[in-house]
């Protein structure tokens, strides 16, 4: 889907305090999922923001610390591994928004969250499909999100190298598998994700 193909976002909200919300890692087997909110400052724009996907590491990196220096606030927040398991991802991934949500000083007074559902927080808001791509708010939290949860998969790397986490970033790659097979799940593995419980039911 392309800008052309999605309708003009129309935000009912004109005040100072609009908050993009966005998450990184529902999909990989291993570590938590992240989520970031960021209130952008409307007097001080930062150039360059998109889904932090289309850019590259080094960009990202950049982008996030300008976002840090100069956003209105910003915050980043996590679902631990055991709390996927216990909750399940979809529920996991809201708890980490509100987390993020709260932790934000001033406070939101209006969320734009990234997907098809609100996260449950008594700030309103909605939920805006393809959002990184279309408003700078959200970009800016998918940016700090992804930031952080590959800062998390670095040190991951550092203590178990032979897993290549700071390749494949946890995602169920060829190589996370053949890894996950040949040495068994870590502490930090999603023991509900199918891959690590067949896995889990061999060691």
């Amino acid at each position: 889907m392309n800008a052309k193909t999605l309708p003009p976002l129309v935000i009912d909200y004109h005040g100072e305090r609009l908050a993009g919300v966005d998450e990184v890692g529902r999909g990989p087997l291993v570590g938590s999922v992240v989520a970031a909110a960021v209130i952008l400052d409307p007097a001080d724009a930062i150039t360059g923001l998109t889904d932090s996907k289309k850019l590259t590491a080094r960009r990202r990196e950049a982008l996030d610390a300008e976002i840090r220096e100069r956003a209105m606030a910003w915050s980043v927040a996590e679902a631990t591994a055991e709390e996927i398991d216990t909750l399940n991802i979809y529920h996991a991934t809201h708890l980490a928004m509100r987390r993020a949500i709260d932790a934000l000083s001033p406070a939101a007074e209006y969320l734009l969250v990234d997907g098809n559902r609100l996260p449950g927080h008594h700030v309103p808001g909605q939920a805006v499909v393809k959002g990184d791509a279309r408003h700078a708010a959200i970009a800016a939290a998918s940016i700090l999100a992804k930031v952080a949860r590959d800062a998390g998969m670095q040190a991951l790397d550092a203590r178990y190298p032979d897993y290549g986490f700071a390749r494949h970033k946890g995602y169920p790659t060829r190589e996370h598998l053949a890894a996950l097979e040949r040495l068994g799940p870590l502490p930090e593995h999603r023991r509900s994700f199918a891959p690590v419980k067949r896995q889990l039911a061999l060691f």
